[in-house]
């Protein structure tokens, strides 16, 4: 099993251009799902769930070529079964995102469970309940979501409690083939919504108020495909954006979509940092140490709680004290102890972080337990003395395309190791 070994205390300086972003494309993979011809998906990103999804569309039947680009070419009008095995999805929670537009398209749906981090309830029911109300037959036997419906989805008005990123995606699919008019109601707003609505709109799909909470969606009686590339991707931006303000670095991020990172780059201002952005770059500056800076995670356009455990990692190292309140998953704060493990003052007290910030923190065996604990635990290594080596990396594959290469062309020490 992978590890990565980490020598720490170096600064990061240098320009990197940002990965497409893994949670747009594994919903707009699905999307194609939908079309009635061949779709061409630029800018995918390199990693560990992409590559099961496309093995998952392979084992269905689904004709796809992969370059060498990471561009896809997906024709799923020769699908030859709809089941989406266990064996593929187990390890990846955005699995279920098929089960929209295979009810929708194909009239029928057996998907497994899906498993991925273990960051907390992240509640299959909304997806299940949302699929009855628009006229499907849904049961769970064996570990499988099977739902059928011998007709067409029939438009619903729906509303999410609590919202949802995915529900959210795979409610808006499925319903772009449904009869009438659906109405999404406190749907998710995140960019990633908005870039999948956009690339639904271009294979035909009639949708208006994505990145608001009501999302109407008029259903068609086909899509087709299109070309389309994925957006960047912003948690990785913004990962590299703190590991700079850490290190005390100079780095700059090209092809990147500032806008969508109003939330971090406050956040990072407030810590010290001088940022500057462009229409498709961000650059940041910091040459002193950082300053604590207190926040509590939430839907966007908040701030999200896939940068939580990487603030946190920064506020261990920050001048003062600093509270991270978590209110979107209930168990995520397991890199908390890995953290402590390197010398970080940290107490948890409930949905509640407080971190006493420190000069330093010390190179040690630590390990990951979930994709977003596992970017923390790299970004206090490169600021640690000593050497740390990161255990089960392989959650960092699911999510961040060659971490060590970039963050070495940034002038990190990092290695992979077995």
């Amino acid at each position: 099993m992978d590890k990565l070994l980490i020598k720490g205390g170096r600064e990061l300086s240098g320009e990197i251009y940002a990965s497409g972003a893994k949670n747009s494309a594994l919903p707009i993979l699905a999307a194609s799902l939908l079309a009635d011809s061949s779709m061409r998906i630029g800018n995918l990103p390199h990693l560990k769930d992409v590559t099961t999804m496309i093995e998952l569309f392979g084992s269905m039947g689904v004709d796809v070529a992969l370059n060498d680009d990471m561009e896809v070419l997906i024709d799923s009008s020769q699908i030859k079964n709809l089941n989406a095995r266990y064996e593929l999805v187990k390890t990846m929670r955005a699995s279920i995102l098929v089960l929209g537009p295979l009810l929708s398209k194909f009239k029928q749906a057996d998907v497994a469970l899906p498993g991925g981090c273990a960051i907390g309830s992240r509640p299959v029911n909304l997806h299940i309940d949302a699929m009855k109300r628009m006229g499907a037959e849904v049961v769970i036997e064996d570990g499988y979501i099977k739902a059928s419906t011998k007709d067409s989805l029939k438009a619903a008005d729906i509303y999410l409690d609590p919202v949802s990123v995915t529900a959210t995606e795979n409610i808006m699919m499925a319903a772009t083939l449904a009869e009438g008019t659906s109405v999404i109601r406190n749907a998710a707003r995140e960019p990633e919504v908005v870039d999948l609505a956009n690339c639904l709109i271009e294979m035909g799909a009639i949708i208006e108020g994505a990145g608001s909470d009501k999302i109407v969606i008029e259903g068609v009686k086909k899509l087709t495909g299109c070309e389309y590339n994925v957006m960047p991707d912003r948690v990785e931006t913004a990962t590299y954006l703190t590991a700079a303000t850490m290190t005390g670095g100079n780095i700059k991020i090209k092809g990147t979509v500032p806008s969508a990172l109003d939330s971090i780059i406050s956040k990072l201002k407030q810590s010290g940092a001088n940022i500057q952005v462009g229409d498709d770059w961000i650059s940041l500056k910091m040459n002193k140490r950082p300053v604590s800076t207190s926040l509590t995670t939430g839907p966007f356009p908040s701030f999200p709680t896939d940068m939580q455990a990487q603030f946190v990692a920064l506020n261990a190292i920050a001048e003062g004290n600093s509270t991270v309140t978590e209110t979107v998953f209930e168990n995520r704060f397991m890199h908390v102890q890995e953290i402590a493990r390197m010398g970080g003052s940290i107490k948890l007290q409930g949905n509640t972080a407080y971190i006493e910030g420190g000069k330093t923190l010390k190179g040690a065996p630590v390990m990951a337990t979930d994709l977003r604990a596992s970017a923390s635990l790299v970004l206090a290594g490169l600021v640690a003395e000593g050497e740390t080596i990161i255990d089960r990396v392989y959650h960092l594959d699911r999510g961040y395309e060659r971490i060590e290469e970039k963050l070495n062309f940034l002038g990190s020490d990092i290695e992979r190791i077995s």
